[in-house]
């Protein structure tokens, strides 16, 4: 009897956090000011934080030198990540149809100091960085094209 209770409440546990993770996975959460990934400083003006920016480490691990216009798009994923595949598909695809969006695939396991740096806890992630190459949102697990489009609103 203690088996068949102990049974029922591993399935109840295992389908509740399921459930949970249906609903978070790949969701953007809002941040209230862009990040950067060093204690921020407050500028001459006060409104917004300086000091290293998430595109600053992009490019101090030697990956690219150009953000988006408007938005970089910026995964991180693995090789053998299947929702990771999916995610570059639907990145690719919203790139191209925005104007000044760029789409960059970092592979975290090769990059494992940026991975840090970002605080990447797993693959897919997607960091939604604003023009000036501030973390506005990030996403971790796989994000449909409408959930991307919104990420995106949060850059402008």
């Amino acid at each position: 009897m203690t088996g068949v209770v102990i049974l029922i409440a591993a399935v109840v546990l295992a389908l509740g956090f399921g459930a949970w993770r249906a609903r978070v996975d790949g969701r953007f959460a809002a941040r209230r000011t862009p990040r950067a990934i060093a204690t921020p400083t407050e500028n001459p003006t006060g409104t917004e934080p300086t000091g290293p920016t998430a595109w600053d480490a992009v490019v101090a691990a030697g990956l690219v030198e150009t953000p988006g216009e408007r938005a970089t798009l910026l995964q991180f994923s693995s090789a053998f990540c299947a929702p990771c595949r999916a995610t570059r598909r639907v990145l690719g695809e919203v790139a191209e149809v925005v104007p000044g969006v760029a789409h960059v695939e970092v592979d975290a396991e090769h990059h494992l100091e940026l991975t840090r740096t970002l605080g990447i806890l797993r693959t897919p992630t997607t960091l939604v960085l604003d023009a000036a190459g501030r973390e506005v949102t990030r996403a971790a697990g796989a994000p449909t094209k409408q959930q991307v489009l919104a990420g995106l609103d949060a850059a402008v």
